[in-house]
């Protein structure tokens, strides 16, 4: 049992801490903060670039913490909160099945991350090094707890903050300016739009 809980938190910790550097400092064939913060944007989690970095934040510090075994329930509470926000953002309209791109990924994430405070992370970890295992029922529930009230708050603050404003409306003078020259060139742009569309 020791090799097996050891094995778990590296793979499942591993993992996560790849998944948050990707997000943060574009390791592992990532793309960054800001590319990473546009698409938060494109979620409705804005400001995208802050939403980004608490995402990356609590993947690699909550992942390293899982693969070390220290601080179990705080780490497993904060990658609780990073999937249970990826569920209610992009996967819970398509879903159970990851075929579909829906959620049940992430809802095995959750209950590894769980089961291993349940069980708690053994003794080849740092927790147990240091005396503060925390294990059990009552610790499960308070990584369950952190998990939900991170999700929550962030789904709080996305909604919180206004959209942003329209681009600008073309004026008579640009749309002048910019007229096709006949109504052949006209004709052709109107079809375009209908396929781009």
């Amino acid at each position: 049992m020791k090799i097996g809980r050891l094995l778990l938190r590296l793979t499942v910790g591993g993992f996560f801490f790849g998944h948050g550097t990707q997000k943060l400092f574009g390791w592992f064939g990532g793309h960054g903060i800001e590319p990473t913060g546009q698409m938060f944007e494109g979620l409705g989690m804005r400001p995208g670039r802050r939403n980004a970095i608490a995402a990356g934040v609590a993947e690699a510090g909550g992942g390293a913490g899982l693969a070390l075994g220290f601080a179990t329930p705080l780490a497993a509470g904060a990658v609780t909160s990073v999937m249970l926000t990826a569920i209610n953002r992009v996967h819970l309209k398509n879903g159970p099945w990851v075929s579909n791109g829906g959620y049940e990924y992430n809802v095995v994430l959750i209950a590894a991350a769980l089961a291993l405070t349940d069980t708690g992370p053994g003794e080849l970890s740092l927790d147990h090094a240091l005396g503060q295992e925390r294990k059990g029922l009552v610790w499960t529930l308070v990584a369950a707890a952190i998990g939900a009230a991170g999700a929550i708050g962030a789904h709080q603050l996305a909604k919180a903050q206004p959209e942003p404003a329209a681009p600008p409306l073309a004026t008579d003078s640009a749309d002048a300016a910019t007229a096709p020259a006949s109504a052949d060139a006209s004709a052709a742009q109107t079809e375009e739009a209908g396929v781009t569309q």
